[in-house]
């Protein structure tokens, strides 16, 4: 008697492989406890050895306007109603920028160690830097509305509407992160300039000065700066307690989401080698 043994071929189609993106954002959710860890853990080592406490998170950027606001309005003589609340409005932004990129930055490039131990999806670190950063944001806008109050601002009901430039300043900085750390896997000189941009990227940014103080031929340029229409939007609701108009909410809302969908797309496709690499 014969029997026929029927084998059955396995075949592999790389065309049915879900896309590293999709697939890094899928993990990425799956995953989504272990950032709200980050982030707590993030929050509690920064302020557990702190005198101040989060009371330090407020004073910062505090301490920083009142430095700004006397060199600039008495040095350079720049004359502006509630020019501290104007500072410290932009400042704030800008610090979230900075600081939770920086730290995104820092996270993925020099943890290849931890990711070469266990499997954890590269992009929750650098999510979790933004999410300890939307915090410090918050807290920090205490001090601004304390600054208001004093100079006879009352808080403006546009307030309510703050979390949306938020959520793009957030987008934004998440996509920067992501580029700058995937470049600075195979090139880390440029993690040390990315510091160096920082601070010449804060003076292009009308964060200490009005932009309409500026020629216009030089405003031109100026307004090519991503940061310039984010920190615009979110100061235009926080400070000025107006509504931007519907072509400041796409402009910024297009560069915030166009800039994070290049970073993920660019720095999932990389993503793999970071391990080898670190």
């Amino acid at each position: 008697m014969s029997v026929n043994t029927a084998s059955t071929t396995v075949v592999y189609d790389s065309s049915a492989k879900t896309p590293a993106a999709l697939e890094e954002a899928r993990q990425a959710w799956r995953y989504r406890d272990l950032i709200v860890f980050l982030v707590r853990r993030d929050i509690t080592a920064r302020y557990k050895r702190s005198v101040l406490g989060v009371a330090w998170t407020m004073l910062n950027p505090l301490g920083m306007m009142i430095i700004l606001s006397i060199v600039f309005s008495q040095v350079f003589r720049v004359a502006m109603v509630n020019y501290p609340g104007f500072v410290l409005s932009g400042l704030i932004a800008w610090n979230f920028f900075a600081q939770a990129s920086t730290a995104a930055i820092n996270s993925l490039v020099w943890g290849g160690d931890l990711f070469t131990r266990i499997y954890v999806p590269r992009s929750v670190f650098a999510i979790s830097a933004i999410g300890t950063g939307l915090i410090n944001l918050v807290l920090s806008m205490v001090p601004l509305l304390v600054v208001m109050a004093v100079m006879g601002v009352p808080p403006h009901p546009t307030l309510l509407l703050a979390p949306l430039p938020m959520l793009f300043l957030a987008l934004f900085t998440l996509g920067i992160g992501l580029l700058i750390s995937t470049i600075g896997i195979y090139f880390i000189d440029v993690v040390e300039m990315y510091a160096i941009l920082l601070m010449a990227w804060m003076y292009l940014t009308p964060i200490i000065y009005p932009l309409d103080i500026l020629p216009e031929t030089v405003r031109v340029w100026v307004r090519l700066n991503p940061m310039v229409h984010l920190v615009d939007s979110f100061r235009m609701l926080v400070f000025y307690g107006i509504l931007p108009s519907p072509a400041t909410w796409l402009v910024s809302g297009g560069l915030a989401v166009g800039t994070f969908l290049l970073g993920w797309f660019f720095f999932t496709g990389k993503a793999d080698e970071f391990a080898y690499r670190t």
